[in-house]
């Protein structure tokens, strides 16, 4: 007799299945382009969750080049970033000149980029000072909810020194960092808690304009171009349900960059959108725009809230607690 098994009872008894994943719990669909919608949802739901829980109301959004480090007391040698946001150097050959090098090593580009990395650290020191001045000053606002929150990119460079500066001055400082196809790290000073990630640039920008009333933009590149002329042609056409102020600092660097009066004149921009902004080239002059903006379009007085939008003791209720028996309590 043939120990064979029979194919008809095999068919009729196959092997027990496992429990199939919750869906979203499946890491396959949701790292596929038919997860998409949802990725693009986690990145809306979660850092507006993040912002209730820790009653942030707005923010002053400063912006400016990733790729030099500070001079201070524990980097005595300027460094360049290979690229924005990168933990890893630039070559050698593209390093500012350093004392005691060689002169056969020392290129006209090195001798440049020694002269420019002092400017930046100096740019990198003036957003730490712009950001604790602005802290100091927010903290002082009545309310449950945090003001004018200083927010970057969760970088290094001047988004290290915004959010350093901040930190130093003991308040709550956001980090919006982006994922990137190679090797970066958040800079240390953000809140834990408010220290985000992002994998769509479309969604880090929303969260950069929907909070901010006020924009900082210090020196920078590709990057900082992009973030600043989006955020300047939301205002230009009208699509901010707010105002917003912009400080464009260091005034001699940008207007060897672009010329925007040159735009007005070509007709390319209105005369009056050159008023969408203004320079500054000390943190004190910044600080001082900054303070009179947000007090003008947000606050009634220099520490009067708005009456006409009071802000509430506790975070905006979520939409069960809104509707109620309408939609049945789960557990989770």
């Amino acid at each position: 007799m043939s120990n064979a098994p029979d194919p008809k009872l095999s068919a009729e008894n196959p092997d027990p299945l496992e429990s199939a994943p919750l869906a979203y719990e499946n890491d396959e669909f949701l790292n596929s382009p038919d997860g998409r919608m949802l990725r693009i949802l986690a990145e809306y739901s979660e850092p507006m969750a993040r912002f209730r829980r820790e009653r942030i109301q707005d923010t002053v959004v400063f912006f400016g080049s990733a790729r030099f480090r500070a001079l201070d007391e524990a980097n005595q040698q300027l460094e360049l970033l290979e690229n924005t946001g990168s933990t890893k150097p630039a070559p050698h050959a593209e390093q500012p000149a350093r004392a005691g090098e060689p002169d056969e090593e020392t290129t006209d580009l090195k001798r440049t980029r020694a002269e420019a990395a002092v400017e930046m650290a100096r740019y990198y020191e003036d957003a730490r000072t712009l950001a604790r001045m602005m802290t100091e000053w927010s903290s002082k606002l009545p309310g449950r909810r945090h003001r004018f929150v200083i927010t970057s990119g969760g970088g290094p460079g001047i988004m290290e020194a915004a959010n350093r500066g901040a930190w130093e001055a003991g308040g709550k400082t956001i980090g919006l960092n982006i994922k990137l196809p190679f090797e970066q790290m958040p800079n240390p000073y953000i809140t834990p808690a408010l220290n985000l990630n992002f994998h769509y640039f479309f969604m880090r920008k929303y969260w950069f304009a929907y909070l901010a009333k006020a924009l900082v933009v210090f020196p920078g590149g590709f990057g900082t171009l992009d973030e600043m002329f989006e955020l300047l042609t939301l205002a230009q056409t009208h699509k901010l349900a707010k105002q917003i102020t912009v400080v464009i600092y260091g005034s001699k660097y940008w207007k060897n960059v672009i010329d925007l009066e040159m735009l007005a004149e070509k007709g390319a921009i209105s005369p009056k959108d050159l008023e969408l902004f203004q320079f500054a080239d000390t943190p004190e002059d910044a600080f001082r725009i900054l303070r009179e903006g947000l007090t003008a379009n947000h606050l009634d007085g220099e520490f009067g809230i708005r009456t006409e939008e009071p802000i509430p003791d506790t975070p905006a209720p979520s939409a069960q607690e809104v509707l109620g028996p309408d939609i049945a309590k789960t557990q989770s």
